[in-house]
């Protein structure tokens, strides 16, 4: 236990005086590299939280928390299945959809896309789409009038605004005097979403359920059922169970199956960049070790004079564990504010770095997202903190025994 003794002339030892300046600089340098360590840390691991925070509520605000479809991936019953399914007290929304590939022709300009068909009235209950309308809403869409809602990348691909003519081309073939021909239908823009993912602004489109059917010839059957959840964190277990109740006539499907591979390496990724910047604050505690070598050498003198006035080897451990436990304490706090005061800003910073360089870090069609996220989590900042006290501690007991076994005598020989 350290006594105020051992805090009060550890304390002492980290003021520098005239012949101790290299030793002051080496501290300074010490706590910098512990400093740009912890924040490093800090706001890395707030930028990729950001990431999975911002893609998951993206991702899950398109597509649906778990699927229902029937064996052959068609559904013929929908409405039934949904009253069905409704009764679990874990599903607060349900929507039919039917889900095709195709080509958005405009011209000689051409683009693969995921068509959806949906039901205006009933698509709110399990995406945000209809929030994010930049132009028209979803209730543009009426039966047998074929419009169609795009993404905004996708508008600007095919240089298409509100009332643009497009035809969207099924991989279907019709037969026909000519031969085989690709089933396409002119549709009409009635709306444009945006919602700043570009996956889904540039290969998604909209479309009513009734004209998807004529489409792609489902007659009354839907591709299935979408369905969300009060907690999508349990989305394996409900999928596990609406598929028991319904029985072996239909699968279920939940977002951890169809994206999870996708977040689980966003989590690796997160483990093994702390791993990799915790090397950081490591090198800066090999410095308070060299720094605390090099003050014990040149306080050989003054142990040894307080070996012999009786201060105990302990208590002299005790007083370099002080001086290397202050720069790992400083050097903490101020990484640890400075962290988070990036990572509170960084989007702005950014905002601030691109327009003085005129270049953009964060493409949408790379990162899927137009811009750099960030969330702060304080049981992060508290384990990077944690360890990094935890490293200083440890970086000090090679120095502080190696001060505690200094023998007077050799010590004071040529003194």
């Amino acid at each position: 236990m350290i006594r105020p003794f051992e805090l009060f002339l550890g304390l002492r030892y980290t003021r520098a005086r005239r012949r101790s300046h290299f030793i002051s600089f080496i501290s300074l340098i010490s706590i910098l590299g512990i400093t740009l360590g912890i924040a490093a840390l800090i706001t890395v691991l707030s930028v990729m939280n950001g990431f999975g925070k911002e893609l998951r509520s993206r991702i899950l605000g398109v597509v649906s928390h778990v699927t229902v479809t029937g064996l052959d991936g068609r559904l013929q019953n929908w409405r039934e299945v949904a009253e069905r399914v409704q009764q679990n007290p874990r599903v607060i929304g349900r929507a039919p959809y039917i889900l095709g590939q195709g080509l958005a022709v405009r011209g000689k300009r051409v683009s693969g896309v995921a068509v959806r068909g949906i039901l205006p009235a009933e698509e709110g209950q399990v995406s945000e789409l209809g929030a994010n309308m930049v132009e028209g809403r979803l209730e543009s869409l009426k039966p047998g009038e074929f419009g169609v809602i795009i993404g905004s990348t996708l508008a600007w691909k095919l240089d298409l605004a509100l009332g643009s003519r497009v035809s969207l081309m099924a991989p279907q073939a019709r037969t026909t005097p000519a031969g085989l021909l690709p089933r396409f239908r002119r549709f009409t823009v009635v709306g444009i979403f945006k919602v700043d993912m570009y996956e889904y602004d540039s290969g998604l489109v909209l479309i009513h359920l009734n004209d998807a059917a004529k489409l792609y010839q489902f007659g009354k059957r839907v591709s299935g059922l979408r369905l969300k959840l009060d907690d999508l964190d349990v989305a394996p277990w409900v999928s596990r169970e609406i598929e028991k109740d319904l029985g072996v006539d239909y699968l279920t499907r939940d977002w951890t199956k169809e994206h999870g591979n996708f977040f689980r390496a966003l989590k690796i990724e997160k483990t093994v960049m702390f791993v990799i910047l915790l090397l950081i604050v490591t090198v800066a505690m090999f410095n308070v070790i060299s720094t605390l070598v090099v003050i014990v050498t040149e306080k050989e003198a003054d142990i040894a004079i307080l070996r012999t006035l009786g201060v105990s080897p302990r208590s002299v451990m005790g007083i370099f564990m002080v001086q290397g436990a202050f720069i790992g304490v400083i050097g903490t706090a101020v990484g640890t504010v400075s962290g988070i005061l990036l990572a509170l800003n960084v989007e702005n910073i950014v905002q601030w770095l691109e327009q003085l360089f005129r270049t953009s870090f964060v493409a949408a069609d790379v990162y899927f997202i137009s811009e750099l996220p960030s969330d702060l989590r304080w049981g992060d900042v508290t384990m990077i903190a944690g360890a990094s006290l935890i490293l200083g501690l440890l970086s000090t007991v090679y120095p502080a025994w190696r001060a505690s076994k200094v023998q007077p005598a050799e010590a004071l020989r040529y003194e």
